[in-house]
C-alpha cells in the first residue's frame, strides 16, 4: 500500500477510504462525479482558454485557480474550478470533485509541496488504462503546477 501519509488531511482521509474499500470503488467514483460543479462562467466562459487545458485527457478537461482569503504574507490559499467537456468523463469529474473538496482552500505551498503519484492508482485502481491514467494523472499535475506558481517568488 501506498504511504498516504505526505497528502494533506481531507485529501488523505479520501485516499485512505478508497484503499480500504476497493469492492466500492466504481460506487463512490459515480457519488464524487455526481457532485461534479463546473466552473462558474465568472470564472471562465467557453470556449476556455487552450493554456487551462489539461493535457493527455480524453475528456477536455481544464483546471483554473483562484487565490483567495488573506495571504498575511505568505502563499494564499486557493481554490480550484474544473470542467470536463466530455459527457462521458466519469472519472476526470470523480477526480475533479474529490481535489475541490479535498484541497481547494489550502495554502498554495501545501498542495504545490504535495505528491500526485498515488492519487491515480488508490482512486481508480491499478488496472486502469494507460490513456485514461495518464489523463486523470495529468489532471493531478496540472493543480500542483498551478499551485507552485503561487509559491515561487517573483522576479522584478
Amino acid at each position: 500500500m501506498a504511504d498516504l501519509s505526505r497528502y494533506p488531511e481531507k485529501l488523505r482521509e479520501v485516499l485512505e477510504i478508497f484503499a480500504a474499500n476497493p469492492g466500492e470503488r466504481n460506487h463512490m467514483l459515480i457519488e464524487y462525479s455526481d457532485q461534479f460543479q463546473g466552473v462558474p462562467e465568472r470564472i471562465a466562459k467557453r470556449p476556455y482558454p487552450q493554456s487551462n487545458q489539461v493535457p493527455h485527457c480524453e475528456s477536455d478537461s481544464y483546471v483554473f485557480v483562484e487565490p483567495i482569503g488573506d495571504s498575511a504574507g505568505g502563499p494564499p490559499r486557493l481554490k480550484f474550478y474544473f470542467a470536463v467537456e466530455n459527457p462521458f468523463g466519469v472519472s476526470a469529474r470523480a477526480l475533479s470533485a474529490i481535489l475541490d473538496s479535498t484541497i481547494s482552500g489550502l495554502p498554495a505551498d501545501e498542495i504545490a509541496n504535495m505528491p500526485i503519484e498515488d492519487i491515480v492508482p488508490t482512486l481508480f485502481g491499478k488496472n486502469i488504462s494507460m490513456g485514461k491514467g495518464q489523463g486523470l494523472l495529468s489532471i493531478a499535475a496540472v493543480v500542483k503546477r498551478l499551485a507552485q506558481r503561487y509559491t515561487t517568488p517573483h522576479v522584478a
